[in-house]
């Protein structure tokens, strides 16, 4: 056995449960809570307990999809899920990650956009896609996947549910504020995927979402689930990455590896932190954000005062209410303890466009907006804290997908890669709403509003 559970035995004993991280008491096994989404009192499903995994013994894992399937294992023990694990993982992740080494730094990319739309949620996306799926065979009525997005969660949910039956997607993306490029992949799809342009912020399709599973005749209506990083589902399969990436430069010692994580809905941050608390030899996590400042001001003056977000050249991280707060908070309830666990910086456009520009010209890299607010953070460091430890910087989208920002601060054209190009040839559709529950009621209901 590789895990054991943290507080018991070797064996592990019955299922995993999950409970909600506003009542304790309302829990669920792992597959119920991907269906579900977003627990009954619309707080965020966590590990009831944690398990604890052997690093040596992943180390013998061949890829990522046999590291996926023993890093969740444990998650979903005895759970109808378990039997397919291996199956969906290797559904789920059969593309690369690969960590490329920055030439003379202590430092790596960990390039988490080579899937089928480009960005680092396509793993988590793909997943959950397979997973639903399998739980929903035979199923008497369609699911419902109701998704918020900033620019890329919603393409990689599209991508990986398009075609499956027994399930419909919904994506809410704000209008205006997503790259011409994410908004073509986010409404080129049809059939079983539905676009809504929402007069708002990102923040208003995510307070929608959370509407729309506590309205009690939407879900009398619809078999409601939601496919953002407030899904158990997207989150865990995150922190596998994180495991192949850190067994990879720990060395035989157990070197603890930092990294800097451009941060949103800090969905992908808090996968790095599981993943550190499941035993994995992680170091510093530092939390990048841009302009929208909510968590680095918390972190500095201990006030948690969720805001208006800001647009910024790095839209997929415009949130200025971050859902998975919440299970940052669960697992650090004390705000020292927070402290300690992660630490955050912001990053305003100006910085974004000077960073581009000057590693392409210095280092030959490309990065998209988000990523480089991590090259940012890490120039940022003092050379000390740099050359004490192993670092990586988490590359969360491809470059070409913000071509029309990129190209004129590096002097040339970002190609579209082959996956993306193909999005091109698919008309776009998709309607506009207003950001309030009625009008979201009516659209899903295929009323005039």
């Amino acid at each position: 056995m590789w895990w054991r559970a943290a507080d018991g035995p070797d064996e592990a004993v019955g299922s995993m449960r999950f409970h909600s991280t506003r009542d304790l008491r309302l829990t669920a096994g792992f597959g119920a809570a991907l269906e579900q989404g977003l627990a009954p009192d619309g707080g965020l499903y966590v590990p009831e307990t944690w398990p604890e995994v052997e690093p040596a013994a992943l180390r013998t894992a061949h890829g990522l999809a046999e590291l996926a399937e023993r890093l969740i294992g444990p998650f979903a023990a005895a759970d109808a899920l378990a039997a397919d694990l291996g199956p969906i993982c290797a559904e789920a992740f059969n593309f690369p990650g690969p960590l490329v080494p920055i030439e003379g730094e202590q430092l790596g990319v960990l390039e988490l956009f080579h899937g089928p739309t480009a960005a680092f949620k396509d793993f988590g996306a793909r997943f959950l896609a397979a997973c639903l799926t399998r739980l929903r065979a035979g199923a008497g009525r369609p699911l419902t996947i109701l998704v918020a997005t900033s620019g890329d969660t919603g393409g990689a949910v599209a991508a990986a549910f398009h075609g499956r039956p027994g399930v419909e997607v919904v994506v809410l993306f704000p209008r205006g504020l997503v790259s011409p490029t994410q908004q073509q992949q986010l409404t080129c799809w049809g059939g079983n995927v539905r676009s809504f342009a929402v007069r708002g912020t990102f923040d208003d399709c995510q307070r929608l979402v959370k509407q729309a599973f506590l309205d009690e005749p939407l879900r009398a209506a619809r078999a409601l689930s939601s496919a953002n990083s407030i899904n158990l589902g997207r989150l865990l399969p995150q922190a596998v990455y994180y495991a192949a990436s850190t067994l990879a430069l720990a060395g035989p010692r157990g070197e603890p590896v930092s990294y800097i994580i451009p941060s949103g809905n800090l969905g992908n941050a808090v996968a790095c932190i599981w993943a550190r608390r499941l035993g994995l030899p992680i170091g510093e996590v530092i939390l990048a954000h841009n302009a929208n400042r909510t968590v680095a001001d918390f972190l500095t003056d201990g006030h948690w005062q969720p805001r208006p977000s800001v647009a910024t050249l790095a839209s997929a991280m415009d949130v200025g209410n971050p859902s998975n707060m919440e299970r940052l908070r669960a697992l650090y309830p004390q705000l020292e303890a927070l402290r300690g666990a992660v630490s955050a910086c912001s990053v305003d456009d100006e910085a974004i466009r000077a960073r581009i520009a000057s590693d392409y010209r210095r280092l030959g890299r490309i990065w998209c907006p988000h990523t480089a607010v991590a090259a940012e953070a890490y120039a940022r460091l003092p050379e000390a804290r740099r050359r004490a430890g192993r670092w990586v910087l988490v590359g969360t989208a491809h470059p070409a997908k913000f071509r029309e920002i990129i190209a004129p601060l590096i002097g040339r054209d970002v190609p579209l890669p082959p996956a993306l190009a193909a999005l091109f040839a698919r008309p776009s559709v998709f309607e506009e709403i207003d950001a309030d529950l009625h009008s979201l009621r009516a659209a899903l209901a295929g009323e005039s509003i």
